[in-house]
């Protein structure tokens, strides 16, 4: 990759080649997007948890395609470097394989990400391999998925008490590849089978609640800043405490407003003294 293009699939699978872990960040804005191309995140994800993190909701299923695509905008608008991929949201890829190339397709040109990311194994193959087949590079994503929430009755850990259930995820992920995705999140599962997942599939594995043998991670970008305060999950490492920084800062400005200590001369404009004198009528014009 020279200095002046964007990561690309094969840039991405030229990390795992090397034996470099990828760091993937999500991104939503041009905050984010900016400050994550500026430390040197290789991948990002505009991913449908901005439902929670931007939008205020519990789950990501209110999430919608305009949404993605609109916040996908902005990510590709301020970047040059990352590699920007795109989620597909809940049911828009789900009724038939047309359907998800149909949205695929209007998420790619409206919002110049240079990927889509899909949840499913195994049943999701076929869909996959339609996409790849009309040129559009495709991140799979096993184990736990956030838009199944209602189906597992929660954020439970996949395929850790129950040997069909691992079997089943070992078989997904083997699924994805071989549909054509070029890499894969693999979420919410055990340490081990985060490692036997990746040593099975020859693609990049992007790990979140995976344990540390996959060949990158992905956070959210407010829970690895630690401006998402409503809970921590166990996966998650703050790197920061960005909701203490900002409450403070922000309680610090109120209290200088109330107690006129800001804005003070030194935030302020002032006239042109001939201006101001105009306008009290202390200066007559020349005759």
């Amino acid at each position: 990759m020279t200095a002046a293009s964007r990561f690309t699939v094969r840039d991405i699978h030229k990390l795992k080649e090397d034996g470099t872990p990828i760091a993937m960040l999500t991104a939503y804005d041009e905050t984010s997007a900016r400050l994550a191309e500026l430390a040197g995140v290789p991948m990002l994800l505009v991913g449908d948890s901005l439902g929670m993190v931007i939008q205020g909701h519990q789950t990501p299923l209110p999430v919608t395609l305009d949404h993605i695509i609109y916040h996908a905008q902005i990510v590709t608008r301020v970047t040059t470097q990352p590699l920007v991929v795109g989620d597909m949201p809940f049911m828009t890829y789900n009724i038939s394989p047309e359907q998800a190339l149909a949205n695929a397709g209007r998420l790619m040109q409206a919002s110049g990400v240079g990927a889509i990311k899909m949840e499913g194994g195994t049943y999701l193959a076929p869909t996959i391999a339609r996409i790849v087949q009309a040129g559009i590079p495709v991140m799979g994503h096993v184990g736990l998925q956030p838009q199944s929430i209602h189906k597992y009755g929660g954020m439970r850990v996949q395929g850790r008490d129950n040997v069909d259930a691992a079997r089943k995820l070992l078989a997904d992920a083997q699924a994805v590849e071989d549909a054509g995705a070029f890499a894969m999140v693999v979420e919410g599962v055990p340490v081990e089978l985060g490692k036997m997942i990746t040593e099975q599939v020859r693609i990049p594995t992007i790990g979140i609640a995976a344990g540390p043998h996959c060949d990158g991670q992905v956070q959210v970008f407010h829970d690895l800043l630690g401006l998402f305060d409503a809970f921590q999950p166990r996966h998650v490492r703050r790197y920061a405490e960005g909701a203490q920084v900002f409450r403070e800062a922000i309680a610090s400005y109120v209290d200088d407003v109330k107690n006129r200590r800001f804005p003070t001369d030194e935030h302020a404009f002032a006239m042109k003294p001939e201006v101001l004198a105009q306008l009290n009528g202390t200066e007559t014009e020349d005759k």
